[in-house]
């Protein structure tokens, strides 16, 4: 199949959408889904008892898509599977440029009559070269102008992620994981089966969006193995890639089965082949968002050498074991940054070894410390801890601007983790997070999740350099 980018772009940013297939029965839940598009949204409904409930919610049905009044840039079809090859007809007829098959029942059910149809389905797609995504998926997302996989997704804002998921859930998920952690998509597609357009030709069409900086993918496997990595190699050369693979246990394999149909691969194999393409793999949706925040505002990361400060001792010992067991190192200071502190902190309640437990006694001298720690040359990357529960509003933007002032002069990369532990500090957090990473600096939500992040990084920037060299 030739991939035409043109009908991508379309399908991704549509002028005019139609729903096919949605009903009463469902609760019109793809009309409804996508209620939030900006753009035309026409229905093709043919049953009598649903026309009246598309009609209730102010979205013109026809009973044939020829009768749709304008150019379909993007179709979702929800139909039974007996009706899905005839829908394909219709939508090849009026030159849909994309069509969203959410439609189930293929050959991910292991019965014969599921791999009859997709084979069909598949046969009749690549003979007129059209773009269909999935069968089995949630589709298309682009919070942007209002297209989403789900009523639970949020629109109006777009940023610098593109997510290539074979799991609608995990889609959808991870859109909303993210947004909570200030970190936004730009576009996501959820390909189910990927019987015609697989993660291969999403990867290709996503490295071609300006707009999208760094790609996440939720993968169980792939079609053509030679091509993918042929084609991720050449992607993570130009943005990072970040790949979380399901399936990595035998349990994991028959599910992933059961699920997409995707064949299963050792994970030795993959954990080897993803390495040497130079793109990251993760193990869970956290670490994915995490690895992906930490990649798109961290300065180049070169190194393991950590120096943290903003902490209390009773974190000192969770700091060490959680940096140390992500394979990072905290070095002693150079004894002219112990001289210096020495002039100035207080020890009472308060620490000046790495990590420097500030205490409350020395969160005034945060300025000072940290300029202490931009010039140790025993450390490369620096951590900031922030506390909402202690620290008023004005210390942590007074903190944001230190941070933000010494990524701009120094090429250390500069990382805030800012833990919460109820409802109240979670919104503290949140809006915290926000007023950072609006200043380039990638906030984490605990110990562990930061370390990862950065270990993560780190592994980024040596493969890259390993390809170069």
């Amino acid at each position: 199949m030739k991939l035409d980018f043109t009908k991508l772009d379309r399908g991704f940013n549509p002028r005019c959408v139609v729903v096919i297939g949605d009903s009463k029965r469902n609760n019109f839940q793809w009309l409804n889904t996508e209620k939030t598009f900006k753009g035309k949204l026409y229905s093709v409904q043919v049953n009598p008892s649903s026309i009246e409930g598309i009609k209730a919610l102010g979205v013109e049905n026809y009973t044939s898509l020829m009768d749709v009044p304008e150019p379909v840039d993007l179709a979702v079809v929800t139909v039974p599977r007996s009706a899905a090859l005839e829908v394909l007809e219709d939508c090849i007829r009026k030159d849909v440029a994309v069509a969203h098959f959410f439609t189930a029942g293929f050959s991910e059910t292991d019965e014969e009559e599921g791999r009859r149809l997709e084979k069909l389905l598949v046969k009749r797609a690549r003979e007129a070269n059209f773009h269909l995504v999935g069968p089995n998926c949630m589709g298309l997302f682009n919070p942007e102008i209002g297209i989403r996989q789900n009523p639970t997704q949020y629109t109006g804002v777009s940023g610098p992620v593109g997510l290539i998921s074979q799991s609608g859930t995990h889609a959808i998920n991870f859109g909303l994981v993210a947004h909570l952690q200030g970190l936004d998509v730009a576009k996501s597609v959820s390909f189910g089966n990927g019987t015609v357009l697989d993660c291969t030709e999403f990867l290709e069409y996503f490295v071609r969006d300006p707009r999208i900086k760094v790609i996440g993918m939720y993968l169980e496997g792939v079609r053509d193995g030679r091509r993918f990595f042929e084609v991720l190699r050449k992607v993570a050369a130009q943005k990072p890639v970040v790949i979380w693979k399901g399936g990595r246990t035998e349990a994991g394999w028959r599910t992933v089965a059961s699920h997409t149909g995707s064949l299963a691969v050792p994970q030795a194999i993959w954990d080897a082949a993803v390495r040497q393409c130079g793109a990251v793999k993760v193990d869970r949706i956290e670490e994915l968002v995490d690895t992906l925040k930490a990649l798109l505002y961290l300065s180049p990361v070169h190194s393991n050498k950590v120096g943290i400060a903003g902490g209390s001792g009773g974190q000192s010992v969770a700091i060490a074991d959680d940096f140390a067991e992500a394979g990072l190192i905290l070095p002693p200071l150079m004894r002219e940054s112990i001289n210096e502190l020495s002039t100035f902190f207080s020890l009472v309640g308060g620490g000046y070894s790495n990590p420097i437990d500030t205490g409350n006694p020395n969160r005034q001298q945060m300025k000072h410390i940290l300029e202490i720690l931009e010039r140790d040359t025993n450390l490369d990357n620096l951590v900031y801890l922030g506390n909402v529960g202690f620290n008023s509003p004005e210390m942590l933007e007074n903190d944001c601007q230190l941070l933000a002032d010494i990524k701009k002069r120094s090429s250390k990369p500069v990382m805030a983790i800012i833990p919460y532990s109820s409802p109240e500090e979670m919104k503290r957090a949140r809006e915290a997070t926000k007023m950072f990473q609006k200043k380039g600096i990638p906030v984490l939500p605990s110990l562990e999740r930061g370390a990862i992040a950065l270990r993560n990084t780190i592994e980024y920037y040596r493969l890259k350099n390993n390809s170069n060299a």
